[in-house]
């Protein structure tokens, strides 16, 4: 019998990946402080229930996909949280971007009130979540792995088992560490080609086509170029990412050079635009200190 899913937290990422559970025909149930961000969900074939403990005893597990492990916490042990409504047994799968430690400790919450965690981040942009093709890693026990791996495959293209719960937390900050760094390094080579002289479509298709290529200046570096830096993704969330990827090199011991310089470059940033600004705005820093933009036509708004 096929499970049934509740997902809370319909944000940019969420509202995507729960969608793609509805197309591929599993029966959802969900729940967002903003009732509006359910609305095409629900006309899609999902249900809205009023609060997480409502979700929770509609369903064989609850997916959370949310902005801080502060809000993870509250979503599960607030008073109509999920723990008062999972049965016994049942799984909590948790999808937003969690410190290891953070994972362990809510696991050990969920598991005391008999409830099992996966945890299962995603990486590779909204855009791909909007398609299904985004990339999942998932943390935790191998049969709780192979009893959900069918709502992942709807979820994403690529998925990929870590090892035990905290491991994919672990990984997945490093994608996302790599991914800021790689945000500031195209911002600069591109400001590069532009003070060189070099029309910056053409920039952009060689470096596209060259070794120092990556994912980010693919993607990222097209919507810095049209002007609207609309990752769907805002610096609040990357400056939280970067805290964890150097609490990781405090504790394992690993000197962050880079990524401490990032971090600075990102908190500058901030303060500059705003919180809520797309992180991919972090390249306007440059803009602005060189008195040059970086626009070219023909490049989309959104990915």
């Amino acid at each position: 019998m096929a499970l049934t899913y509740g997902f809370i937290g319909l944000g940019h990422l969420g509202r995507h990946l729960a969608g793609s559970l509805v197309r591929a025909g599993f029966a959802v149930v969900v729940n967002d402080l903003d009732p509006r961000n359910a609305e095409e969900l629900v006309a899609a074939g999902a249900r809205f229930a009023a609060d997480p403990q409502a979700v929770a005893e509609a369903v064989d597990a609850v997916i959370t996909c949310l902005p801080s492990p502060k809000v993870s916490e509250r979503v599960l042990t607030g008073e109509r949280g999920i723990l008062k409504g999972l049965k016994p047994g049942s799984t909590w799968i948790e999808m937003s971007t969690l410190d290891e430690q953070e994972v362990l400790r809510l696991g050990k919450i969920a598991a005391d009130a008999g409830i099992r965690m996966l945890e299962s981040p995603v990486t590779g942009g909204v855009h791909l979540a909007a398609s299904g093709e985004i990339t999942v890693i998932i943390g935790g026990d191998e049969d709780l792995y192979d009893m959900h791996l069918q709502a992942f495959q709807a979820m994403g293209k690529r998925i990929f088992r870590a090892g035990p719960l905290g491991k994919a937390a672990v990984i997945k900050v490093i994608t996302n560490m790599l991914a800021f760094i790689h945000l500031i390094a195209t911002g600069e080579a591109l400001m590069l080609a532009k003070k060189g002289g070099i029309d910056l479509t053409d920039a952009f298709n060689i470096i596209k086509a060259s070794s120092g290529n990556s994912f980010v200046h693919e993607t990222e570096g097209q919507v810095i170029l049209n002007g609207s830096y609309n990752i769907n993704f805002t610096m609040d969330l990357a400056v939280k990412d970067l805290g964890f990827a150097l609490g990781f090199g405090r504790e394992f011991g690993v000197p962050l050079d880079l990524a401490g310089h990032a971090m600075q470059t990102f908190i500058r940033a901030r303060a500059a635009y705003g919180g809520d600004a797309w992180s991919s705005q972090v390249v306007k820093l440059l803009e602005d200190a060189t008195g040059t933009d970086l626009r070219a036509p023909g490049f989309p708004a959104e990915l």
